[in-house]
């Protein structure tokens, strides 16, 4: 990417964001979901239908209303993670993270030399479709690509303070509902047993001088993310959100039924 990536500037001046995810492949609800003034939106290729044309389309809606586009996809995988950064997405989120081992893999995918093994291309919206980009290319994407790993599971907990000593790793993302599900709870994301390994990592992440992220489902979580010091918060999904409002006027008009 050859833009400034002022999510990441926003992060590093200590400030917390706001953003939520697109699993509806469209650019014209992204374009709703941006006018609202968030800071950032995750286009999520990961449990949504979304494929890299459709998802280019909606990371130039982003741009257009100076919100940071964010991609998640499958796993540690190479060819998606280039996909997603060639596209233009100016940070990605990687699930299901288990150890170092796989936080250097997408390290590796993400940056250019001398950091990383990216592949290469300047022929591409990232590197604004121009051989004469390469130098500039490399150097400014390596400096803002943002990269968020998700700890999700038991096994990623214990190996935590490993992933934390990775110095280019941006974000650690902390995902209630997977690990709801790996304490045998799945959705009681509210649950103290949830919430105690969330405090945890949080503690840890921010030790390390690293931005801790995670999902809110309300207002009050939203409230007691930023005072456990979480910064990087993404609020519900589209579709729920879409749901939820017209599920609320079809139980309010049915009075009149």
């Amino acid at each position: 990417m050859l833009k400034t990536n002022t999510l990441k500037e926003k992060l590093a001046d200590g400030q917390a964001v706001l953003g939520t995810w697109a699993v509806i492949p469209s650019p014209i609800v992204a374009d709703v979901i941006c006018s609202t003034g968030i800071d950032f939106l995750v286009i999520d290729s990961e449990h949504g239908p979304i494929g890299f044309e459709t998802a280019q389309n909606m990371v130039i809606t982003c741009e257009s209303r100076g919100v940071t586009p964010m991609l998640r996809v499958g796993g540690v995988i190479e060819s998606d993670i280039l996909k997603a950064l060639d596209i233009g997405a100016h940070g990605i989120h990687v699930p299901n993270v288990s150890n170092a081992a796989q936080v250097e893999q997408v390290i590796q995918h993400c940056k250019y030399p001398p950091i990383g093994e990216r592949g290469f291309s300047p022929f591409t919206r990232a590197g604004n479709y121009s051989r004469f980009t390469g130098a500039e290319l490399t150097k400014s994407a390596n400096e803002n690509v943002l990269t968020v790993v998700h700890i999700e599971g038991k096994d990623a907990y214990e190996e935590l303070d490993s992933i934390l000593d990775i110095t280019p790793l941006d974000i650690v993302f902390i995902g209630l509902f997977d690990l709801s599900k790996a304490l045998g709870i799945p959705g009681e994301i509210d649950d103290p047993k949830v919430i105690s390994y969330l405090e945890n990592a949080v503690s840890k992440i921010r030790a390390a001088n690293k931005p801790a992220g995670t999902i809110a489902v309300s207002a009050e979580q939203t409230r007691r993310d930023v005072d456990m010091g979480v910064q990087y918060i993404t609020f519900m999904v589209d579709c729920d959100m879409l749901r939820a409002s017209y599920r609320q006027i079809a139980k309010s008009f049915s009075v009149f039924r």
